[in-house]
């Protein structure tokens, strides 16, 4: 009997691309031994023919029209790795009709259109597996769909994005200013030349609408999520922290409230405990808190980006689909089974009056008399009560200065309405500056 082979279809051939390439030639033969087939890219569409890249490839395989690579009967895997949201959902489209198996990194696309996908999927028999949208090499995902099935969740926190991580971290550990270490990590590759998809928390708030439908099986709009990027971080904020024994994360979180019936889906920059697991983790990495009913808390760290990275979770979804397509029923194929709870379309977004934590609020005001007892009043017609005040000259000035209140607390309504009203003051020098102090025991 002659060896099976799975042709795999690579739509993008970019960084993640290539090294889904390499790694699955130098683990051909592990996985040939592991699945008892050969798997064997066998397609690749490129946008730019011309373009060098790192790996050779046969010409005879490559292509630059994407849509004729998914839907070529001969290839049974497809591999959506172009990102963005226009040709990578018609590539995808096309391929879950053809009722073929669908591998994505894409997090956009599955924000966006992550709803029809997956009904196309269920309706033609194909499959759509998605574990390097999240995380990068952290397998979290498949950490909720299989690892923890039996649990209900009621809390997932995480850094969900490297490059922020990567400037927090720098500035917390050399002193330098959000501008100076963003150039720097453009230079090193850590930044996109347009930078706002990561820094404004736009990538982070992509891969929490994914973790809140897996977790909960609601897909939450991305306005829908609250969310606040690093651009107006200071150094002033990173040294309150590191004095108080916090550091500055950018966290998304997805909180449920059985309650209330209600889910909170946010990315915020956040006040992170140096004792919590998720305070420490530096760098480029990624961390993901899951706490469960049965299990309890359960946390993984790892890099959340890269090509290898990235390619370690494409080639994991890669086996999976390879498994759904050797023991799959008579026709080959194995039932469409949904990766989230079917009960989420009744879970309502969580009210900003609902939820609460603690706060910090830093202003620059006018150094003269009244100003304390104007702003203690602003809060007090909120019910916001105060637990500390800090005040420090703004560098040489001495007519500003800078006050860091923290809060007991309080709801989130409350806050962002504080907030607010401390803009109007005439006192005031500069946009207040508010994060929440996370409560992540």
């Amino acid at each position: 009997m002659s060896e099976r082979v799975i042709n795999i279809g690579l739509c993008g051939f970019g960084v993640v691309g290539q090294g889904v390439l390499d790694h699955l030639e130098r683990k051909r033969s592990v996985l040939r031994e592991q699945l008892g087939v050969n798997i064997v890219v066998s397609r690749i569409a490129v946008r730019n023919l011309s373009k060098a890249r790192d790996i050779n490839v046969d010409p005879s395989i490559v292509s630059g029209d994407a849509l004729s690579v998914a839907l070529d009967p001969d290839v049974e895997i497809v591999c959506e790795l172009m990102g963005g949201t226009g040709i990578a959902r018609e590539v995808t489209v096309a391929a879950l009709k053809a009722g073929k198996i669908v591998i994505t990194a894409n997090k956009a696309l599955l924000c966006d259109h992550g709803e029809e996908l997956l009904s196309l999927a269920r309706e033609h028999d194909g499959h759509l597996l998605f574990e390097a949208s999240v995380a990068g090499g952290i397998p979290v995902i498949k950490a909720i769909r299989e690892g923890l099935v039996i649990n209900e969740f009621s809390s997932i926190y995480g850094i969900l994005n490297g490059t922020c991580n990567y400037i927090l971290t720098r500035m917390a550990n050399e002193g330098l200013s959000y501008p100076e270490i963003l150039v720097e990590a453009k230079e090193l590759g850590y930044a996109e030349a347009k930078e706002s998809l990561d820094v404004d928390g736009i990538d982070a708030a992509h891969k929490a609408v994914v973790l809140a439908y897996l977790a909960h099986g609601k897909w939450v709009a991305l306005e829908d999520v609250r969310r606040q990027g690093i651009t107006d971080i200071s150094q002033e904020d990173i040294q309150f922290a590191k004095n108080s024994g916090y550091a500055v994360k950018l966290i998304a979180v997805v909180d449920r409230d059985r309650a209330l019936n209600s889910l909170r889906v946010s990315v915020l920059p956040t006040l992170v405990s140096k004792q919590c697991s998720l305070g420490s983790v530096d760098g480029v990495h990624n961390a993901v808190a899951i706490h469960g009913d049965v299990v309890g808390e359960t946390v993984y760290i790892g890099p959340g980006a890269g090509r290898d990275a990235t390619a370690s979770a494409v080639i994991s979804d890669v086996v999976d689909a390879a498994k759904l397509l050797i023991f799959g029923g008579p026709e080959g194929g194995y039932p469409f089974l949904d990766p989230a709870p079917r009960n989420g379309s009744n879970i309502v977004l969580a009210s900003a009056k609902d939820l609460k934590s603690r706060y910090y609020v830093r202003l620059v005001v006018v150094d003269k008399p009244g100003v304390m007892a104007e702003i203690a009043s602003v809060l007090a017609a909120r019910e916001v009560s105060l637990a500390s005040v800090t005040q420090k000259e703004v560098g040489e000035d001495e007519e500003r200065v800078s006050l860091i209140i923290t809060t007991h607390l309080t709801t989130e309504q409350a806050i962002l309405d504080v907030v607010e009203d401390l803009g109007n003051l005439e006192s005031l020098e500069e946009k207040p500056f508010s994060m929440p102090i996370g409560n992540f025991a």
